[in-house]
């Protein structure tokens, strides 16, 4: 049985390691996508996929864990804006729990040893090709967070439990700029909408987790 989504974080932790894959040298295997709610938009031929990395971790609060995101600046070139990880894509050479963890680090100013990590979670395929690893750290409480101002306009926190809640599981749609009608998933928290790659991650994760599908 699993805990409940309010235990405490000593017990759950244990219990989240014991459902992510250990941290290991191998070539990640897609296990969710931007197309699992429009299997119809994905590509009709495999695409070279960049990989890419990035931290979900879950701050060790007195009332529970809470998941760190940013909100990303409206200057960027892709996703600007929105609600994601820290991460990016990998450096040759890098393992993905190395490159979520200097991410982290440029983007918010989290040092590495804040965060013990915990394992990987599903790769995950995004529509504008990358293949992201999402490596969950368990961050202790002292650290200091500092915006990197050309990426990061925002970091937050959202309860780990209102995340793993399947009811707060949304499904939009909107249409895309070749006019079919894509669906994704999407969590709002507190006038926080969190969509797209990074819901889409956390509904893997609570999949994964909980052994419920997660399409």
């Amino acid at each position: 049985m699993s805990p409940a989504r309010s235990a405490p974080s000593a017990d759950l932790r244990d219990w989240i390691i014991g459902h992510l894959d250990p941290l290991e040298a191998r070539e990640p295997v897609v296990g969710a996508s931007d197309f699992d709610l429009s299997p119809a938009w994905r590509p009709p031929a495999p695409q070279t996929l960049t990989p890419a990395a990035v931290l979900v971790g879950l701050i060790e609060r007195e009332h529970g864990y809470s998941v760190l995101l940013t909100k990303r600046v409206d200057t960027l070139r892709k996703h600007a804006g929105q609600v994601a990880f820290p991460g990016g894509r990998l450096d040759p050479g890098e393992t993905p729990w190395v490159a979520a963890l200097r991410e982290a680090q440029e983007e918010v100013g989290l040092e590495p040893d804040y965060v013990t990590l915990g394992g990987l979670s599903s790769p995950y395929q995004t529509g504008t090709g990358y293949l992201i690893t999402p490596v969950v750290g368990f961050i202790r409480e002292g650290f200091d967070l500092r915006p990197n101002p050309d990426e990061v306009a925002d970091i937050f926190e959202t309860p780990f439990g209102f995340l793993m809640d399947p009811s707060n599981h949304e499904e939009h749609e909107r249409q895309g700029p070749d006019g079919e009608t894509r669906r994704f998933y999407a969590m709002t928290h507190e006038n926080r909408f969190i969509w797209g790659a990074t819901a889409g991650m956390l509904r893997a994760l609570y999949g994964r987790l909980y052994g419920a599908a997660v399409a």
